[in-house]
């Protein structure tokens, strides 16, 4: 019979305990002692939440105190010098330290995981000496089964995505790495074997990109290596997000099991077993539940796949499984009390897949008659929505038709454009801004909270905003600030502010999902024709710059960033919603223009995190991206100087299409990548400003004047060699 399992689990838990058990032991409010306490109380709930809902293969070792990937860095002893490591059991101390940076040390840098909106600790390698600290996986395994009698499955990430992942070494360097840690590893699996461990899931999502021919060999001797090691463990090999391009060499590798995503690498994949067939001595992980959407299965459609593979693979070599971890969905949808019922329906979160998983297991192990209502449900409430009113904005859909049509264009090239921009803004040559908000202090998150509940009246909320508006605006002047902000006081979160002004959004009280450490965000779900109502800036901005006489920047959140931390509805093109954004934020942003501020901020820090894994689709990703962007900021005049951030991604590989967005001005991380994104731009000529990210305001430390100076003398220093137009500084 087949099994149930998943990937992985959320970390934060319903309402947010493991953030607010964080952030407490982050500020002195609790002690270690209670912190680990808290930490295993709700590490053990999802355990035993999983097993109630009758998930078979429960997987351990997928909860952190902050990140997988820095779990597996201080596991390894793969800690930077400056923290002053001195050896064992990393502590807390240097954990978060890493993360988080110290008064003395930066952190360690932060980046996307793959094409997802979480970020991951980058390990870096330039100067550590690998050894087992401790085994995280068997101490999971351990408490599982003596807590609550599950037999876990260990998860693990494989050496050499862990490795591909992190920094400090060259490429000619991979192998005596791999020769370093793949002890090390062997290590941690003889002792989940000498333990009685049956399965361990060790993760390499790594292969579902463009791997060389030597990382292919590098896989067989890796895993080659594993198998004479520990004979007796059954290791699952997992891919997720994408397909797999060398399927035979993969399903090939002495493995008990291979784990393939079946939802977003389904056409491939499945063109894969149909072609070559499945191993007749390995285990299939069918990834049919897709661990990073928000909505219903169509379980008839998922049935259907797992009917097709049984004439591959025999019912006792199948796990009904997740199509990745579910760390990127919220945890339950049944707190849900304000949404409609027919959006209600269309959803499942983190708990309801356990659910879908769970039935799919049993319609494809006792036949799909045994499960018929619950199948019609999911394809009834899927249909709901589907014919909603919502979906089917055609005045929407005929605008957005007609704007796309085209290439958008600026009316004159950078170079003119900014000799105008000048003229108008008599900037000084090295000008200061930030990039836009201003700390969200307990005193404003309570106005907001009287205001929603009605407490305050919309005078009294607006009134407050105009106070904090003016304190901020002082104090920019005071600074010497160039070029000032409002500081943003009157918003949430940059995605979930206009999402609530924009028709086609939903909200939920709870979705909350783990961006990076404690930050949690709340997306909002795109499940409609997206259009634009009323001006969502204009007030707060226009205020602001009647306060001085510098000038105050328009700020907005750009429409792949709004789509990209967005649930997305799956009935049309992710490049039809991009232009339906796209649309509604270029009336926003002619109404910022129409009211007198030039310079509109549009960021972008997101582009990145959509780029497709597969090579041979980035390059219409992109092409749609920027025109997305053009779409929203091309109709201003040429005196406008529209602006753009991105922020803790790689540049090199979309520098060009950076380029093309034809921003007057990006504004950079350079900080807590200790400047190596200034690297992109030296190695090409960027004609258009830039401006440096020389302060990380997400680390406790202050960085040395020493150390943004350098970061601007190396810009600088590029920008003379390559033409670049450095126009700005910007903290």
């Amino acid at each position: 019979m087949a099994i149930s399992s998943i990937l992985g689990y959320p970390r934060i838990g319903v309402e947010r305990e493991w953030k607010k058990s964080l952030e407490a032991f982050w500020a002195g409010k609790i002690d270690e002692t209670t912190f680990q306490q808290q930490q295993q109380e709700i590490r053990l709930n999802h355990l035993q939440k999983q097993q109630k809902k009758g998930i078979e293969l429960i997987p351990v070792n997928d909860f952190s105190h902050y990140d997988h990937i820095l779990d597996t860095a201080v596991m390894l002893g793969i800690v930077p010098k400056r923290f002053q490591y001195q050896g064992g059991i990393v502590p807390l101390s240097i954990y978060y330290g890493m993360a988080r940076g110290t008064k003395d040390a930066t952190a360690c840098e932060m980046t996307k995981w793959f094409n997802t909106n979480y970020h991951y600790i980058v390990p870096e390698l330039s100067d550590a000496d690998p050894v087992l600290t401790e085994n995280r996986p068997l101490q999971a395994y351990r408490e599982a089964k003596e807590k609550l009698g599950i037999e876990g499955k260990p998860v693990i990430v494989g050496p050499l995505t862990f490795l591909k992942l992190s920094k400090g070494y060259t490429v000619s360097e991979t192998d005596a790495w791999l020769e370093r840690l793949v002890p090390i590893y062997v290590q941690i699996l003889r002792e989940l074997e000498n333990e009685g461990v049956t399965w361990v899931q060790i993760d390499e999502p790594i292969v579902v990109t463009k791997l060389p021919a030597a990382d292919i060999d590098r896989l067989k001797k890796i895993y080659t290596t594993f198998a004479e090691a520990v004979p007796s463990l059954n290791v699952m090999l997992q891919t997720y997000f994408e397909s797999i391009d060398n399927y035979l060499d993969i399903v090939s590798l002495p493995v008990e099991g291979i784990g393939l995503d079946l939802v977003h690498g389904l056409s491939v994949n499945l063109a894969s077993i149909r072609e070559h067939g499945f191993p007749s001595d390995k285990v299939l992980g069918a990834g049919v539940i897709d661990g990073r959407s928000i909505w219903r299965a169509d379980l008839s459609e998922q049935y259907d796949v797992l009917h097709e593979l049984i004439s591959s693979v025999s019912h006792d070599r199948l796990i009904v499984q997740s199509s990745c971890s579910m760390l990127h969905v919220p945890v339950t949808k049944e707190t849900e009390t304000k949404l409609g019922a027919d959006l209600l329906g269309a959803l499942a979160f983190a708990d309801e897949k356990l659910n879908e998983l769970v039935l799919l297991t049993k319609a494809i192990s006792q036949g799909a008659n045994t499960v018929h209502d619950q199948l019609n449900a999911a394809d009834e409430a899927l249909g709901l929505l589907k014919s909603s009113e919502a979906r089917n904005r055609h005045d929407v859909q005929k605008a957005v038709a007609v704007v796309s049509e085209t290439e958008p264009q600026r009316n004159k090239p950078f170079e003119a454009r900014h000799i105008d921009q000048q003229a108008r803004w008599q900037l000084p040559m090295f000008p200061t801004t930030t990039i836009g908000s201003f700390p969200q202090t307990p005193e404003v998150r309570k106005a907001r909270q009287f205001w929603r509940k009605g407490e305050w009246s919309n005078s009294q909320y607006n009134a407050f905003i105009r106070e904090q508006i003016d304190t901020w605006v002082k104090l920019q002047h005071e600074i010497g600030i160039d070029v000032l902000v409002h500081g943003e006081f009157e918003r949430t979160d940059m995605v979930e502010f206009f999402g609530e002004k924009l028709e086609g959004f939903a909200f939920t009280q709870n979705g909350w999902v783990q961006s990076y450490g404690s930050r949690c965000v709340k997306p909002p779900i795109i499940y409609g024709d997206v259009a634009f109502d009323v001006a969502m800036t204009v007030a707060e901005t226009v205020y602001a710059q009647s306060q001085t006489d510098r000038p105050v920047k328009g700020m907005l959140t750009g429409p792949i960033t709004i789509m990209n931390w967005s649930f997305v509805r799956e009935d049309i093109s992710r490049e039809q919603v991009a232009y339906q954004l796209a649309y509604a934020l270029r009336q926003e942003v002619e109404a910022l223009e129409k009211a007198g501020i030039g310079m509109i901020q549009v960021d972008e820090p997101a582009v990145r995190e959509g780029l497709p894994l597969k090579e041979n689709e980035q390059a219409n990703y992109l092409a749609w991206a920027v025109k997305a962007f053009k779409i929203a900021t091309c109709t201003v005049q040429d005196t406008t100087q529209i602006h753009t951030h991105m922020c803790y991604c790689e540049f090199h590989d979309m520098i060009d299409s950076i380029e093309a967005m034809d921003a007057d001005v990006i504004s950079i991380e350079t900080s807590r990548s200790h400047g190596e994104l200034i690297h992109s731009f030296e190695e090409h000529t960027y004609r258009l400003g830039i401006g440096l990210g020389v302060y990380d305001i997400h680390s406790p430390r202050v960085p040395s004047v020493e150390e943004m100076s350098s970061m601007i003398d190396r810009a600088c220093a590029s920008s003379n060699r390559h033409g670049s137009g450095l126009t700005r500084i910007a903290a």
